[in-house]
């Protein structure tokens, strides 16, 4: 490949807070109204009359998140100027930290109980997953660092929150409608379930691996696959997701060793999305990787990953808010 796909550089992003619905007043700048039924579809706007309050107030939505530099913060104070202001860089780094870290525990708790027979809450699932997708088109540039400073016992869910975000992003970039977008944001905080049904000192072990070891690993798709797939709710394509995710496009990948033709569009994206965040983590076994070289390194594998899409993540990695 000729020189580089893309260098990200960093963008300046809002202060997101997440408050009740009732809370919201007049002055407050929403970002997003938490809709499971995405009944509300107006993002990004300042809340000036009765009839907009009314609206929000009327919708299923239990959270709001708004922007407390573009208006009123929760306790009806104005927005923070001049030499008040906190640095940008310290704002926007503690604001998308403290929301990953709660949606991380909110996360490991949900997937925690799957993991062990419990119910799943599809309406919970997406909430979960748009409010994730909100958090990365506003901070892409953030997130990705965020998700570098994770420690060892949160690795799979930010993973899976990190994935769930690009995913989305890429969905809506391709064009694909809000249902599907909603429906691969679930799939990316789900696809590596099977992981946690294998013991935290071989997931996070720094030497090398035994083959029992390797081979426990590699069966975690199906293992997650034959553990969601008794969940009648969710869409089949979660459980290809899932179960897919580590497949390459020339067959060589597992654990069906399915080829170019055999995987659908959501499964690609699901893969680069997975690589890429693995790629430009750290990890007990090796340095992250800048973003350009994990781009670089899918391009020059077209026998692996989608090219197209592997372009289109650069793209958006650097674009403005899709909002």
């Amino acid at each position: 490949m000729s020189g580089s796909i893309h260098h990200v550089e960093p963008r300046y992003s809002p202060m997101l807070v997440k408050i009740t619905k009732d809370r919201i007043r007049k002055g407050m700048f929403v970002e997003s109204v938490a809709c499971p039924s995405r009944e509300f579809a107006r993002r990004r706007f300042l809340v000036k009359t009765d009839e907009e309050l009314a609206a929000i107030r009327a919708t299923s939505a239990l959270d709001v998140s708004i922007n407390v530099q573009l208006g009123l913060d929760p306790d009806g104070h104005k927005p923070l100027t001049g030499k008040s202001r906190p640095p940008a860089d310290i704002v926007r780094v503690e604001a998308v930290r403290s929301e990953t870290s709660q949606s991380a525990r909110a996360l490991r708790a949900s997937l925690g109980s799957l993991a062990v027979g419990g119910s799943l809450d599809m309406a919970d699932l997406s909430q979960a997953a748009e409010i994730n997708a909100g958090i990365w088109s506003d901070n892409t540039v953030i997130a990705l660092e965020v998700t570098r400073l994770k420690s060892k016992d949160e690795t799979t869910y930010v993973h899976s929150l990190a994935v769930s975000g690009m995913m989305t992003l890429l969905a809506r970039s391709l064009g694909m409608d809000e249902e599907t977008t909603g429906i691969l944001g679930v799939a990316g905080m789900l696809h590596d379930i099977g992981k946690l049904l294998i013991p935290n000192e071989i997931l996070t072990k720094p030497g090398k691996l035994t083959d029992q070891e390797r081979r426990l690993i590699r069966n975690h798709p199906e293992a997650g696959y034959h553990l969601l797939r008794s969940y009648p709710d969710l869409p089949p394509v979660v459980l290809d997701i899932c179960r897919l995710h580590h497949e390459a496009l020339d067959g060589s990948g597992y654990p069906l060793g399915l080829k170019n033709e055999d995987l659908s569009l959501p499964v690609r994206l699901s893969t680069v999305c997975d690589v890429f965040e693995a790629l430009t983590s750290v990890r007990p076994y090796k340095r992250p990787w800048t973003s350009t070289e994990a781009l670089d390194w899918m391009f020059e594998r077209p026998q692996i990953f989608d090219r197209k899409l592997v372009i289109r993540l650069g793209s958006v990695l650097t674009d403005a808010p899709l909002r």
